[in-house]
This record gives C-alpha cells, sequence and structure tokens, in this order.
C-alpha cells in the first residue's frame, strides 16, 4: 500500500478520544519474545534489537511481570550472544568483542560471560555489531541484571577499533555503513559502561558539527538531508557527552529547536513533505524533550495520531493508522505516548531510549563500580 498522502488529516468524527489499548500491547510484545510472522525473516541477524523493543516495551507498559518467569532465560540468552574476548585477550580479537544480533552464524551457546578453554572462535565472520551492544546492554538493565558478566574492557576496545577518522563510527568491524546511528550507539554503550576511553570525543563532536544541514536538520552525516531520527542520535549523544552546548551555539540549538517543531503535522514527520509517522512521535519527541522544549508541541494532535495507528484487535502500533503493527513501530508508540505523560506508563530517560526505571538501575550499577574502585 501506498504512503498516505502529506495533506490527509483525520476527519473530525475520527478524533474522538481514543484510550490505549495497553492489554493488547502487553500481548503483542510478549508474542514478539516468542513467536514472530515470517515477514520478520529478513532480520534474523537482528533478533537481540526485536527483543529489545519487546522488553523496553513491557517495561515502559509497566507490565514485565509478563515475562518474569523467563527473565533469566532470557538474560542468559543475552549473555551467550557476547563476543568474549579469546584467552590471551588479544588486540585482534577485542577488536570484534560486544554482542552479536542472534546465533545466526553458529557460535556457541555460552552465557557465562567468560570464554571456553577451546577455540572461542566459531566463525571468522563473529563479530559484534554496534547496534546489537546497546540493544543488549540496555535489555540486559531493563531486566534487572547487574552486567558482572559483561566484559567491560573488551567491548571498549570494540567500540575503539569501529571508529573512524572523520569522528563517525561502522557498525562492524569489516565491510561497514557508517553514520550517525552508531556514533549514538557508541555512546550509550560508554555511558552505560562508565567508559569514554574508547571514543575520540572532540572527532565526534567534529563529525555532529559538520552533519548540521543548512535548515537545521541533522543528517546521517556531512552533507545530507536533516532528519528526525538522525537529528535526535546527534542531540542525545552530545547530552550523553555532556557537551550539547559547547558543539551547537546558542543560534544553533534556536534552529534545531524550530527545525523539530515545524516537523509537527498532527503526529510528527521526520523529514520535510513527507508523510507523519508513529516512530517520530519519539525521535523528535525526545529531541525537544532533550533540548528542553517539549511543551511546546500540541500534545492533543500528537496523541490522536499515535492512537489511530494502533491495532484495537491484536495490539501493537504501525506506522500510519489502517497499516500492520511491528515490534519497532509498537515501541517508539509507546515512548512517544510515555513523553506526553500518558496514564498508565512508565517515564522514559530520553536520551537512552529506556525507561527512567532502568536508568535509575544503571546508577546503581555505578555506585557500585565506584565503591568498588575505591577498595582496589
Amino acid at each position: 500500500m501506498a504512503a498516505p498522502m502529506i495533506t490527509d488529516a483525520a476527519p473530525e468524527n475520527e478524533k474522538e478520544d481514543r484510550s490505549l489499548c495497553r492489554s493488547k500491547h502487553i500481548k503483542f510484545f510478549c508474542r514478539c519474545l516468542q513467536v514472530l510472522p515470517s515477514g520478520y525473516t529478513s532480520l534474523d541477524t537482528s533478533r537481540l534489537t526485536i527483543s529489545f523493543f519487546a522488553l523496553s516495551g513491557l517495561d515502559v507498559l509497566n507490565a514485565l511481570d509478563s515475562v518474569e518467569k523467563e527473565r533469566n532465560e532470557i538474560i542468559d540468552w543475552i549473555y551467550s550472544l557476547q563476543v568474549l574476548p579469546d584467552l590471551e585477550k588479544t588486540d585482534k580479537r577485542n577488536r570484534c568483542c560486544g554482542f552479536r544480533g542472534s546465533a545466526a552464524i553458529g557460535s556457541k551457546y555460552n552465557p557465562t560471560g567468560v570464554p571456553k578453554t577451546e577455540n572461542n572462535i566459531s566463525h571468522p565472520y563473529d563479530w559484534s555489531h554496534i547496534a546489537m551492544t546497546y540493544t543488549g546492554l540496555a535489555s540486559l538493565l531493563i531486566l534487572g541484571d547487574d552486567l558482572s558478566r559483561v566484559q567491560r574492557s573488551a567491548i571498549i576496545q570494540g567500540i575503539k577499533a569501529l571508529q573512524l577518522p572523520d569522528g563517525s563510527f561502522a557498525a562492524t568491524i569489516d565491510g561497514s555503513e557508517n553514520d550517525m546511528r552508531f556514533v549514538y550507539c557508541a555512546c550509550c554503550i560508554s555511558y552505560i559502561l562508565q567508559d569514554w576511553s574508547g571514543i575520540d570525543q572532540e572527532k565526534a563532536i567534529k563529525f555532529i558539527q559538520d552533519s548540521l544541514s543548512y535548515e537545521y536538520g541533522i543528517g546521517q552525516g556531512p552533507g545530507l538531508e536533516g532528519h528526525g531520527g538522525t537529528t535526535f542520535c546527534a542531540i542525545a549523544s552530545l547530552v550523553l557527552m555532556g557537551r550539547l552546548h559547547t558543539a551547537f551555539s546558542k543560534k544553533q540549538i534556536q534552529g534545531i529547536i524550530k527545525w523539530c517543531i515545524f516537523r509537527q503535522q498532527t503526529g510528527f514527520q521526520g523529514r520535510p513533505n513527507k508523510p507523519v509517522d508513529t516512530c517520530y512521535s519519539f525521535w523528535v519527541g525526545a529531541t525537544l524533550k532533550l533540548l528542553e522544549c517539549f511543551e511546546m508541541i500540541d500534545y492533543a494532535s500528537n496523541r490522536s495520531f499515535v492512537l489511530s495507528t494502533q491495532d484495537e484487535s491484536v495490539g501493537g502500533f504501525a506506522k500510519w493508522a489502517d497499516y500492520h503493527p511491528d515490534a519497532l513501530h509498537a515501541y517508539f508508540g509507546i515512548c512517544g505516548l510515555s513523553l506526553m505523560g500518558e496514564s498508565g506508563l512508565l517515564p522514559i530517560h530520553p536520551a537512552l531510549n529506556i525507561s527512567q526505571r532502568a536508568a535509575d538501575h544503571l546508577k546503581t550499577i555505578h555506585l557500585k563500580w565506584a565503591t568498588e574502585n575505591l577498595t582496589t
């Protein structure tokens, strides 16, 4: 089906107040953790990210008790996807460390976080993926894990190996695209592991600055069109680095704010002259939260649009009304509503893209690490 026309607006008689189908969405996310339609086959190597959408969605819905019985099993599965250093912790192997998206390549099941005595490399292309490392760590936090099995030093070395001379990051150690998404993932990983030694921050900031377009949106890279998703990735990265107000001038920040506000039609669009899309209620909305201007949006119109895309039969959200729901839009639809304080939803940490509860759990882990450092 074609995308809806940008000028399309909901008829007045369809703008009645809808309610969030919470129980349906809980069931939708639970199904995403158990079985997926054949249309998801192409995402087999990204299972960890699909699981993150489901787990974080349940968390924001305050429904993690739905998977309490499977909690330890899910945690072990996530750890089994960790690409471990070899026993000698060689630099060559550490460059590959992090999390892979699934076991599709034939990696051996090892949830211990410790390399085995036998050859730990199951395939010459058994590399981590920077987005999977971020969603893997985020999922462990959501489930209340203490990150004790995470090979923190090796992952940081893996992140360092992915940064390119222009300051951007590749997704994998070889044969990968590089853009703003992976700068964001690198910053989230460094923030979570409380170790920024794997990032040349000045180069990363320069890459972000050079990606600011003439209209004040931020693109995938220098000279590219401003986009709602990559504007979020750039702004969130700067916030996590504590460099937002030194990287951009007051005039530039005001321009970014204006560009984001102008993305609202009913819901939000990702670029000018494009139809509104559920996920941008988070991408653009969270950017405005980080820029402390979220109150300038039209809450009622945004809420009405997002709820118009929920599937009231099977749960989940689609990118547009009357389309099939999917895990990504279901998750970001919930997050977009959370930003507006929707009843029954937990608040989220907009920069890390997890619930505030999970972010608070991370703080306790950081305090524990700080105490351990003082006693060693």
